[in-house]
């Protein structure tokens, strides 16, 4: 389905006699969002098809049935690519493992929804419909795989998790496209805003994790917009930056196989850091 669609329509229907899920509190969800980093760019090798059951990832994808026999609004083992048969590793894999080798008693569940080479505005709740009207065929192609708008999608199989979990956190990576301008910050703080609204949520239990992009002594081109990525938590309280210093690069752009990793150890740690505190206060 194009962007004419009824993308704006959250509800989902839910099929006559379906039994009602149980939510475990212990079922702890991200929903995770972005560009082609969030995707994954990277070589899946031997060491990251090793994946522990308590690790799931809930399909979001249209493609998904016929690229890698996943359905849509369902939980899968979190075996790589997580985002769709076109994506490879990512740094949501090694936030997922680091949190599930952390706490034993819990299950994580990542919801992945990424375009890549998007501006901000694709992932924008209104402006999703401009963007699919002016951008080129390739990203429509990709905005399609998500009903046309990848943020109601985003909303559609958070509503969908919450049936069976808790979500805990919103994980971000965004900025190579459109992303060097003041507003940015605050179109951030919009779709965050717009997703607690959305899906019920307190800012204060549901931090935004944001990575920065590739550092230039790795090769980046884009490594200026850390500057502005900084300004997040000025804007938004509960966000917090990922450093991504150190992460190999393989282009102008995308990380290593073992920048993903490195980086997504950093996403994990900071969430074990952030409940620590919780659980202080």
């Amino acid at each position: 389905m194009g962007c004419s669609g009824d993308s704006d329509s959250f509800q989902e229907e839910k099929p006559e006699g379906e039994k009602k899920e149980v939510v475990d509190p212990n079922f702890h969800i991200y929903l995770c969002f972005g560009q082609s980093n969030m995707g994954g760019a990277g070589e899946i090798e031997i060491e990251d098809r090793t994946v522990d059951e308590r690790f799931q990832v809930m399909s979001a994808c249209d493609s998904d049935p016929v690229s890698l026999h996943r359905q849509p609004g369902s939980w899968y083992k979190a075996v790589p690519p997580l985002c769709s048969g076109d994506s490879k590793l990512s740094m949501i894999d090694y936030f997922g493992r680091t949190l599930v080798k952390k706490y034993f008693d819990i299950k994580v569940g990542v919801i992945v929804v990424a375009i890549g080479g998007a501006r901000l505005d694709a992932f924008d709740k209104q402006g999703f419909r401009e963007y699919y009207r002016q951008t080129d065929s390739w990203q429509k192609e990709q905005m399609d795989n998500y009903g046309g708008s990848p943020y109601a999608r985003l909303v559609k199989m958070g509503q969908k998790a919450q049936q069976s979990g808790v979500i805990k956190g919103i994980l971000f990576h965004q900025g190579e496209s459109g992303g060097k301008t003041d507003n940015w910050p605050k179109e951030v703080e919009k779709i965050y805003n717009d997703l607690l609204v959305d899906l019920n949520l307190k800012s204060e239990s549901v931090p935004l994790l944001v990575g920065e992009l590739l550092y230039q002594d790795q090769g980046g081109i884009c490594w200026g917009m850390n500057d502005i990525i900084a300004t997040l938590p000025n804007v938004i309280e509960n966000a917090h930056v990922i450093s991504a210093e150190g992460c190999t690069g393989q282009d102008n752009f995308h990380f290593t196989s073992v920048g993903y990793r490195k980086l997504g150890i950093r996403y994990g740690e900071k969430m074990i850091e952030l409940n620590n505190k919780n659980l202080s206060n």
